[in-house]
């Protein structure tokens, strides 16, 4: 197969995701092309993805760059003179929904992940992002989603089920470079007494409470359990008294290196969020034998068998996350074998994603209706 990734934005993480499906594919024998930004982290692909970069967008894909007009159309003709047998619209792009048609009319299938079906609390376009989703999911032929939950809220949409796919979230934070070298990079892990946070410091992702159960932790003379912070972001706006005792603070964008040190190192890790959608953190952690504990929000309970991968817990409750984190970093034995599950629910469950995927791809692909000429380029139903 042909196909064509596009992601006019260069957000990071959306890299990290679209670089996880591209490598993939292309390691197993496609023609894989990405079309997207020059302030791409182009790093997250291998050198077999085939690189486009026809414009320069330095934005979300929900911001006033979406405007530029001309941008817009060096993207269309990018992706159209690939004429790949199918488009799968990685991240969210205002563009796409002026794409969408016209892809459409060329015969060219689309698929496009919907990452989050709600906005996260303080994110400021909320009403934009639903109108956004209500457009896509109306406009492209497949849907992907990474979460039970959010194939049932399709359903409740009235969206047909042959129309939507749903697999776990379950991309690395890895470069290009790790993945073409492809080591176990797990073969030897250790389980020290401490919880890692890993991200960018975000409200929404539960900062507060996770700080404020840090200062919970250690009542007892024999509890020797920490919580290390590691991510970029405005820390003072989230916390702006004194850190509790027992947490460590990494504040700037992590290296592939030192995250995969940390993630070899902690004992957990911890996702405390007030609200989400899904999290490839936890796939994360299970690929280094880490259990996880998260919070009772969006799809994160779907990734976590409790008491067997990792615990769940109710969100902005720093008493039970405190004391959670404690009696399971306080068993390095039982963090191990935790870890051990785990990492057999990744492997089961990353299997599964790839079958899931290749399954939709081909029957996207083998429906592909090919134009006898493209049309001329026009603005007409761009939504521009």
């Amino acid at each position: 197969m042909r196909i064509c990734y596009v992601l006019p934005s260069p957000t990071f993480g959306m890299h990290q995701y679209t670089a996880d499906l591209a490598n993939r594919l292309v390691t197993a024998g496609h023609e894989v092309h990405v079309v997207t930004t020059t302030r791409a982290p182009l790093d997250r692909y291998v050198s077999g993805v085939k690189i486009h970069t026809p414009v320069s967008t330095k934005d979300t894909g929900l911001s006033p760059d979406s405007l530029r007009v001309k941008e817009f159309r060096r993207l269309e003709e990018a992706v159209l003179d690939l004429d790949p047998d199918l488009v799968h619209f990685s991240g969210p792009h205002m563009w796409h929904l002026a794409l969408l048609p016209r892809l459409k009319r060329q015969g060219i299938p689309t698929i496009h992940t919907l990452h989050d079906l709600d906005p996260h609390s303080g994110s400021g376009y909320g009403a934009l992002l639903r109108l956004w989703n209500r457009q896509v999911i109306y406009k492209a032929d497949h849907i992907m989603v990474h979460g039970e939950t959010y194939y049932e809220r399709l359903m409740a949409m009235r969206v047909s089920p042959e129309r939507v796919t749903s697999t776990p979230l379950m991309h690395l934070f890895i470069g290009g470079i790790w993945v073409e070298a492809w080591p176990d990079f797990a073969a030897s892990v250790e389980y020290q007494p401490w919880a890692l946070f890993f991200g960018r410091l975000k409200p929404y992702k539960g900062l507060e409470c996770l700080m404020s159960a840090c200062a919970m932790m250690g009542n007892s003379k024999d509890s020797i359990a920490r919580v290390v912070i590691a991510g970029s972001g405005d820390l003072p706006l989230l916390w702006a008294g004194t850190l509790p005792e027992r947490l460590e603070i990494h504040n700037y964008l992590i290296s592939d290196e030192e995250a995969m040190d940390l993630f070899c190192r902690c004992g957990l890790v911890v996702l405390p969020y007030v609200d989400a959608t899904q999290s490839a953190l936890i796939a994360a952690a299970y690929y280094f034998r880490k259990p996880v504990v998260v919070t009772r929000t969006g799809a994160l309970p779907e990734y976590v068998e409790e008491g067997r991968t990792g615990r769940i817990v109710e969100p902005n409750h720093p008493a039970s996350l405190a004391r959670t984190m404690e009696e399971m970093l306080g068993d390095l034995d039982g963090l191990k074998r935790m870890g051990d599950a785990g990492r057999e629910w990744y492997e089961t469950r990353r299997a599964a994603e790839e079958e899931v995927l290749i399954e939709a791809y081909t029957r996207l692909a083998d429906a592909r209706v090919r134009a006898p000429d493209r049309a001329p380029l026009s603005m007409e139903g761009r939504g521009l």
